[in-house]
This record gives C-alpha cells, sequence and structure tokens, in this order.
C-alpha cells in the first residue's frame, strides 16, 4: 500500500477485543509494508555491521604492508558506505509509509464507526476522547507500527554480530554475547514503571482535551453566566496535571536512556581492557581487536532502537487501548441481531404479537375515519392503503428472496431501499403516522420523545431498544433493512442537530431527491433573516458562499435550528421525522416555518415531535402519548378540550391550574342541573 493509493476502499474488520489485540491486527494487515521495511532495514544494519571487520582487515593490511587488501578493504568500506546511504534512504521511507497508512487505516475505521453509530457515540464516549483518539491516538499508534521494522531489523543485526563475533574471536566474542542480552534487559525492570506513567499522562492529556472540547461547544452559554473564569481555573488545573505528569514520565524515560548510555559504555570498557591483555600476550592481533572494539561501537546504534521500541509501545498501548474502546463500540440493532436461537425465536414471537397489534390499531383508524369523512371517500383511501401496502410487502418479499439467491451463490447482498410511500408505525407505542400526512406527537418527557424519534428511524442505539420489536414502513421492519436503507428510507432530526462547518452551499449539498431545492427549504424554515446575515459576511454578498463556524457558533440557537431544518427539508426523504424542530424559535417565526413544513412536505410522511401548540394546531392529525403508549388521537384544538392530561402538557398547566379548571367545570354541571 502506497500513500498515493490512500485512502483504502476497504481498512478491513479490526480486532477491537482489547489494545494489543488491535496493534496485533494492525500489524498483521501492515504485513507488505513491514516486511519491505525489514529488508531494507537489514542492508541498512548490515552494512553497518560489515565496516567493523572492514576496518580491521583495513589495519591489518597496513601492519603487514601489503597496498592490495588495503585497496580492497576501501573498496568495500565505500560500498557498505553506499548501502549504509540507500538502506538508512529506503528504510525511512518505508518506515513512514508504514506510519502514515497505518494512522490512514485507524482514521478511517472511527470515522466509519462515527457514521455507524451516529448521535449514540457521543452519548458512550466523551467528545474530548473522541477527538484524542482520532488526533494524537492515531499519531502514537502509527509510530509503533513505524518502530517495529526497525526494530525487527536492528534486533536481527545484533545477533548477528554476536554469532560473528563468536565465529569471528571467541575471546572476545564471549565477553560481548554476554554483555549485549545484559544491555538489553537492564532496562526491563524499569519499563512497567515507565509505561504506568505514561499511561497516566495520556489519560490526564484526554481529560485536559474533554474539558477544553466542553468549554469550546459551551462557551456562548459560559459568556452567558459569566462563567468563563470558573472554566478557565479548571482548565488551569487539568494543564498543570498534565505538565506534572509529563515531567514525571519523562524523568523515568531519561533514566532508561541514561542506562542505555552507561551499561554499552561499560561493555565497551570491559572489550578493551580485556582485548588489551589479551593482544600484549599475543593471543589476538590488533586488527583483531580494532574489529571487535569497533563491532561493540557500532552495537550502540542498532541498541538504540530497543528503547525506541520501548517507548513506542508504552505511548501506543494506552492509545490503541482507546481506538478499541470506540471501535468496540456497537448498535443495539446488531447486538440484538447476534442473539442466540432462542432469543430469536423471542423476537419473532414480539413481530407476531406487533403485526396483531397493528392489525388491531389499523381497525381502530378505519372507524376513526369513517366517522370523520364520507363513505366513500373512506373506501377509497382503504383500497390506496390496501394496495399500497400489498405492493411493499411484495416488494419486502422479493428483496428478501434476492438476497437469500445472493447469499446461496457466496455473495453478500444488501436489501435495496424501500421505495414508495407507507405507513410508519411503532409497535411498542402503539403510534401510526398514515403516509402522506402531517402527524404531530405530543409526550410528556422529552427523553421519551427523543428515544421513540431514534427508534422511528430504525436501529436505535440506546440500550433499552434492545429486544423491541421494530418500527414498521410500509409493512417492512426498519431494523431487518440494512442501516444505509434505513437511514435513506426515513431521516430524523434530533434535538439538538449538528452543523459542519464549511459554506451554506456545501451545508445544503446532502444526498436528496432532487424535488426539492434549497432555496424552497430555505424558505420553509424561514432563514431569510439568517441569509442576510451571512450575506454580509460573504465577499461577494452570496450568502450560500458564506462560512459557516464549526456547529454554527456565530449564529443564534434558533438560526441554527432553522438551517439544520432546511438540510433535512432538502433531502426530502420518504419519512421525516423531527424532534421539536423549532424550540428555539420566537413563536411568530414558529407558526410561519409550521406552515413551510406542511406545504413543503404535502403528500409525504412527516412527524414532528413537539408540544409547541403553533405546530401542533397545522398537523394533519395529533398523536398524545402518556406512559410510553397512544392515549388520545385528534386535532389540536379537540384534544384540548376533551383530553386533560393533554392539555396539561400544551398548555405547561400546573397541577393547581388543573384542579381549578376541574372545580368550575363541576360548578358548571351542578348549576346546568
Amino acid at each position: 500500500m502506497q500513500i498515493r493509493d490512500l485512502p483504502y476502499s476497504d481498512p478491513g474488520v479490526p480486532d477491537a477485543r482489547s489494545g494489543p489485540r488491535f496493534l496485533l491486527w494492525l500489524g498483521r494487515n501492515q504485513l507488505g509494508g513491514q516486511l519491505k521495511s525489514l529488508a531494507w532495514g537489514l542492508l541498512h544494519f548490515g552494512s553497518i555491521a560489515g565496516l567493523p571487520y572492514m576496518v580491521g582487515t583495513a589495519v591489518e593490511a597496513v601492519l603487514d604492508r601489503s597496498g592490495t587488501r588495503l585497496a580492497l578493504a576501501g573498496a568495500l568500506i565505500g560500498l557498505l558506505g553506499v548501502g549504509i546511504a540507500l538502506g538508512d534512504t529506503m528504510l525511512h521511507r518505508t518506515a513512514v509509509t508504514n506510519w502514515i497508512t497505518a494512522a490512514a487505516r485507524v482514521q478511517q475505521l472511527l470515522a466509519r464507526k462515527t457514521a455507524l453509530l451516529g448521535s449514540a457515540l457521543t452519548r458512550r464516549v466523551a467528545a474530548g476522547e473522541v477527538v484524542a483518539v482520532s488526533t494524537g491516538d492515531v499519531e502514537k499508534i502509527g509510530w509503533f507500527v513505524e518502530a517495529l521494522s526497525r526494530f525487527a531489523a536492528a534486533a536481527f543485526t545484533v545477533v548477528v554480530i554476536c554469532v560473528g563475533l563468536l565465529v569471528y574471536q571467541p575471546a572476545l566474542g564471549v565477553v560481548v554475547a554476554v554483555g549485549i542480552p545484559v544491555l538489553a534487559l537492564s532496562v526491563l525492570p524499569l519499563l512497567p514503571r515507565a509505561t504506568r506513567r505514561a499511561d497516566f499522562q495520556r489519560e490526564k492529556a484526554g481529560r485536559a482535551t474533554e474539558l477544553a472540547s466542553d468549554t469550546v461547544a459551551g462557551l456562548r452559554v459560559l459568556r452567558g453566566i459569566g462563567g468563563e473564569e470558573l472554566f478557565l481555573d479548571r482548565y488551569r488545573r487539568a494543564s498543570q496535571e498534565v505538565r506534572t505528569a509529563a515531567v514525571r514520565s519523562a524523568r523515568m524515560w531519561a533514566v532508561i536512556s541514561a542506562i542505555q548510555v552507561l551499561m554499552p559504555g561499560l561493555l565497551l570498557i570491559a572489550v578493551v581492557w580485556h582485548g588489551v591483555h589479551l593482544a600484549r600476550e599475543g593471543r589476538i592481533a590488533v586488527g583483531e581487536l580494532v574489529t571487535v572494539y569497533s563491532a561493540v561501537m557500532m552495537l550502540n546504534y542498532p541498541l538504540r532502537h530497543f528503547e525506541e521500541i520501548a517507548m513506542a509501545y508504552s505511548f501506543s498501548r494506552p492509545s490503541a487501548k482507546r481506538a478499541a474502546r470506540v471501535l468496540s463500540l456497537e448498535r443495539v440493532a446488531e447486538r440484538t441481531a447476534e442473539a442466540t436461537p432462542e432469543r430469536a425465536e423471542s423476537r419473532e414471537g414480539e413481530r407476531a404479537e406487533a403485526r396483531a397489534v397493528e392489525q388491531a390499531w389499523a381497525e381502530a383508524r378505519a372507524t376513526e375515519q369513517a366517522r370523520a369523512e364520507t363513505q366513500a371517500a373512506e373506501q377509497a383511501r382503504a383500497e390506496a392503503r390496501t394496495a399500497e401496502q400489498a405492493r411493499m410487502v411484495e416488494q419486502a418479499r422479493m428483496v428478501e428472496q434476492a438476497r437469500m439467491v445472493e447469499q446461496v451463490a457466496g455473495r453478500t447482498a444488501a436489501p435495496a431501499p424501500l421505495a414508495g410511500a407507507g405507513d410508519l408505525y411503532d409497535p411498542v407505542t402503539g403510534l401510526l403516522a398514515p403516509a402522506g400526512r402531517l402527524t404531530a406527537v405530543v409526550c410528556g418527557d422529552p427523553d421519551e420523545a427523543g428515544r421513540l424519534a431514534e427508534r422511528l428511524g430504525g436501529h436505535p442505539a440506546f440500550e433499552e431498544a434492545a429486544g423491541l420489536p421494530s418500527v414498521r414502513l410500509g409493512g417492512v421492519p426498519l431494523d431487518d433493512l440494512p442501516l444505509s436503507a434505513a437511514r435513506t428510507a426515513v431521516l430524523v432530526q434530533d434535538k439538538d442537530p449538528v452543523l459542519l462547518s464549511g459554506t451554506l452551499r456545501a451545508l445544503l449539498d446532502v444526498p436528496a431527491s432532487g424535488a426539492v431545492t434549497p432555496e424552497e427549504a430555505l424558505a420553509a424554515a424561514q432563514c431569510s433573516d439568517v441569509l442576510d446575515a451571512l450575506a454580509q459576511t460573504s465577499v461577494d454578498d452570496d450568502p450560500m458562499a458564506a462560512h459557516l463556524t464549526e456547529r454554527g457558533r456565530s449564529l443564534s440557537g434558533g438560526q441554527r435550528q432553522r438551517l439544520a431544518l432546511a438540510r433535512s427539508l432538502v433531502t426530502d426523504p420518504e419519512a421525516l421525522v423531527l424532534d421539536e424542530p423549532t424550540s428555539a424559535v420566537d413563536s411568530h417565526t414558529e407558526a410561519r416555518v409550521g406552515d413551510g413544513i406542511r406545504r413543503l412536505r404535502a403528500g409525504r410522511t412527516t412527524v414532528v415531535l413537539t408540544s409547541s401548540p403553533l405546530l401542533l394546531d397545522r398537523a394533519e392529525r395529533v398523536v398524545f402519548l402518556a406512559d410510553g403508549e397512544v392515549a388520545a388521537v385528534g386535532a389540536h384544538r379537540e384534544l384540548v378540550h376533551s383530553e386533560p392530561r393533554y392539555r396539561a402538557v400544551v398548555t405547561r398547566e400546573t397541577d393547581d391550574e388543573r384542579a381549578r379548571v376541574d372545580a368550575l367545570k363541576e360548578f358548571e354541571i351542578e348549576e346546568t342541573a
């Protein structure tokens, strides 16, 4: 894999059971690059290892006054110099390639996991930790992958030099062969403590990053309540803790580095002292002593890579642990799909029960429509609905047959996304959003509304969703569809949508049907004041070319909400779910936004979870949920008069006010009687 070939078409499925396992998996997937780097490393270190022998040969040639041998030794030294230069250049090139490609692989894995989990990621992992993993931790992991091949080449070279010295000069070779393992193992007792200190420092740095990220995200609120100094003081303390931990870690690594310098020096002294005695006794030649001395001096270089691999592993292990933690997260639907056969049978039973509930609710809906509309219109609508559901069920059956055929053929096929309209039905609550109509949903609990919105989009990621029957679109369970197909069919906009930095044109450049233009979406979302403000910041007065800051922090909360709504309307999905889309908008604008949504989404399935009377009054159908179930269905003005619990939620009625209203009604009844 070369840098120019990035990104990977498929980064693979990582082994995220632990940090070391993830590093091992990453090393196996980089095997080709590691072997190239190892080959060039062997050339580089092998050429370095050959220099002492050639220098010793040249010294002996001078003592023997042999010009031929001296010329040959000089030529070989020059050739070894070329090998050192070429090997070092290509080793650096291939090692850096391994670093960059490994980091790119990890970043692609993190990006894929982020896209898969969506908003569930930040609910299970702090945003600062995600930032730390995708930036600093990726570099640490790449560093270990880069250093691995250099270490392997250095270790092989050290072994070859020790064996060569034993053969070349056994008397001195024994001293070197015994001393080298002592050098390599001398720092091992210190590595656990150094690793713990490095882990502690990385943990403190991650917390400081989280604090900084959270502070920047809430800067507007902090300024509003005057909390800048409080959070600045917290960050100062966190920064000082990082500095203290880094100094303690650096001290330990300084001790290790000192040992790495001291021990080879002691070995060199021992070799020279013993070699001089042997030379005085005539047991070895001067050239042999020079060769051994030069070999020991050269060993200092490859031995330095032992320290590098220890540092790289100690720093990359906690980084790999954090990356593995993020990559091991799964959506609830995925974990449910991997359950036991007993769980599958239970799920099938739940689906059967859901079908029964759906049938009962369909009958109740038919009764309700019969009272509201004429018999002829009801019959036509029922026939259209039956035909539509039959078509959708037939389509789902054909898709399933195609998938089974391709699986038998040994291929993995993804069911095609649903086409055409269909009722959106939740078996858990009994909520039914008829196809092509604007349905408003009122929940007394905002958290329950958020969970319902996520479940309506299919593949919910919160823990409580495990085991719940799937939401159905046109009779087809969304959880049984691939995540991409479910997201194409049903788009969910949550309470706090994110605006990415870039131009407004890029923000609205999203996968869409093409039926709704950006101008129409912006007009429906009442973004005229936003466009005027953006035009003032644009060079050519073009609001579409204006630059939006990260998360749209330069805009007000209401402006961000309306731009996010415009982005959702441009997408024009088959079913659109909006969770409190106007909570930060003033009442006059909110009423116009409600009219815009109803006008632009005419004939498309739309669900709005809200308690705003202005939006509820513009909905074609209002569903009130109490205790997790449908409690009432009707028009907004009807429910305000007929359902006290609905009125309490919509009008923010207190218990005392409700008691007074009930008492007044009882009094009026008594007066009438």
